[in-house]
């Protein structure tokens, strides 16, 4: 059943003198000569309700045990707020206590709580302030993204979670199996391991990508798009890695790289801007408290017209600076997260595009150019973040794509339905990746990827 009365959101923009009812949490409470003033959040907007009751509405014995934590529903009048920076607030005519929290041991009071403090109680994080806006934000840009895509006309493909292929090649993958791990069956000549026994008979992983059947799809609906979990083993413990997180990839047939640059930026430009409008008060918070440069960035980004630049050329400009670079810059090297806010920051001042990567250091799906040195691929550089988007033109020609195989130690078997695609009414068709996580530091300014995911899966730990 859904409940009665308003969210704090509606009753906020509501006409003083009317009756209402409101459903929430206890924020704060702060009791001055006989009167309570309880400010009650529902997480449906920043700003609290402001509850005002008076002496003799509720009894004392109750009123005790209405503390911060405590779950509550107020029936009472809408009045005009005296307090600047709310129109209303509610001056109560009884309230039922739903749940009581023990003020002594419940750890969100009124101070300041750090982030790594926060971590450890992720089930109680989402009803601070901070933590709050970050996960209206995430409801908000997942909306977005659907929006986007569904407005361009693409078809949401589900892609598998369980997979026995490595999109990237790289082998960091969670390993799935049903073998009795303390008495593993092993092949008698060769002692490896026996999979005949395992549940699917083969090697198999939790994916880290959706994109090589994503491809599947555009060869059937030509514009599609997942969104959805990916997972990398990776023991990193660092503020931009997690082992679980989510990936939106959508893929374009009879595109090339060009058509695939277009697709991004429209892609960032509408997202962004759907989250400030539809998060305006969450964002200036960010913007206020966590890092004074979200507002700005992401207005830049919003209204600029991307830079385009070659590998070649990114490179060319980074050597010729005066910085005393952490990473070496040369050619064949991958760009760095310092040469890339450079570029953003200091050279161009907003979104760069750079193309045309050495085959060596990308994946080995990517278009092969002319140059036989270089590979259609694209990275969409930010301000404050550096690489954002991931993206190529795919290999469509089926004896080009079996060399890149062939050169990256990659077996043919493993993807021959990969390279059915190729032999069966292949197209030019493009893609790129974005990671949702990325984004959210983006939008929030949030200084740890473990701070926009609601439950962290990190080395170590894999709590609630």
């Amino acid at each position: 059943m859904i409940r009665p009365g308003g969210t704090v959101r509606e009753l906020l923009n509501q006409i003083p003198g009317q009756n209402a009812t409101v459903h929430g949490w206890v924020k704060t409470r702060r009791d001055s000569k006989g009167i309570h003033f309880l400010h009650i959040s529902d997480g449906s907007c920043f700003s609290d309700l402001q509850v005002v009751v008076e002496e003799g509405i509720v009894p004392e014995e109750q009123m005790r045990s209405i503390t911060t934590g405590s779950s509550v529903r107020v029936d009472g009048e809408l009045v005009e707020s005296p307090a600047a920076g709310q129109k209303v607030e509610m001056k109560a005519h009884s309230i039922h206590l739903y749940g009581t929290a023990d003020p002594v041991s419940y750890p969100l009071q009124k101070k300041g709580h750090t982030m790594e403090f926060l971590r450890e109680i992720a089930h109680l994080r989402p009803r601070s302030n901070t933590f709050g806006s970050v996960f209206r934000v995430r409801n908000a840009l997942a909306h977005a993204i659907h929006t986007f895509f569904q407005n361009e006309g693409f078809l949401y493909v589900h892609t598998p979670i369980l997979t026995a292929s490595d999109c990237e090649g790289a082998g960091a993958m969670f390993g799935v199996t049903t073998l009795d791990l303390m008495n593993l069956p092993r092949e008698k000549q060769s002692g490896k391991i026996d999979y005949s026994s395992d549940f699917f008979a083969k090697p198999a992983f939790l994916t880290v990508s959706g994109q090589l059947e994503a491809e599947i799809f555009a060869m059937a609906f030509t514009n599609v798009y997942t969104f959805g979990p990916t997972f990398r083993a990776e023991n990193s413990n660092t503020p931009r890695h997690l082992a679980e997180f989510w990936m939106i990839e959508p893929e374009i047939a009879f595109a090339d790289l060009k058509d695939d640059m277009e697709l991004a930026e429209r892609f960032l430009k509408f997202v962004i801007n759907e989250v400030m409008n539809r998060c305006e008060d969450d964002i200036a918070f960010f913007d206020k408290r966590i890092d004074n440069t979200v507002l700005s960035t992401l207005n830049n980004v919003v209204s600029s017209d991307f830079e385009h630049v070659t590998y070649t050329e990114a490179v060319n400009i980074l050597e010729k600076s005066d910085k005393d670079w952490e990473f070496p810059v040369k050619w064949g090297s991958d760009l760095q997260s310092e040469h890339e806010r450079y570029l953003t920051e200091d050279v161009f001042k907003k979104p760069v595009i750079v193309t045309d990567y050495p085959k060596e250091i990308k994946a080995f799906y990517m278009r092969a150019n002319d140059d036989g040195k270089t590979v259609r691929a694209m990275d969409v550089l930010a301000p404050r973040i550096g690489e954002i988007i991931g993206g190529s033109q795919r290999e469509e020609r089926l004896d080009v794509l079996k060399t890149r195989l062939a050169e990256q130690g990659l077996e043919e078997s493993a993807y021959w339905w990969y390279l059915d695609l190729r032999r069966f009414g292949t197209v030019p068709h493009a893609g790129f990746g974005l990671g949702f996580e990325r984004l959210m530091l983006y939008l929030t300014g949030m200084k740890n990827i473990r701070d926009v995911i609601p439950f962290p899966r990190t080395p170590g730990s894999a709590d609630f």
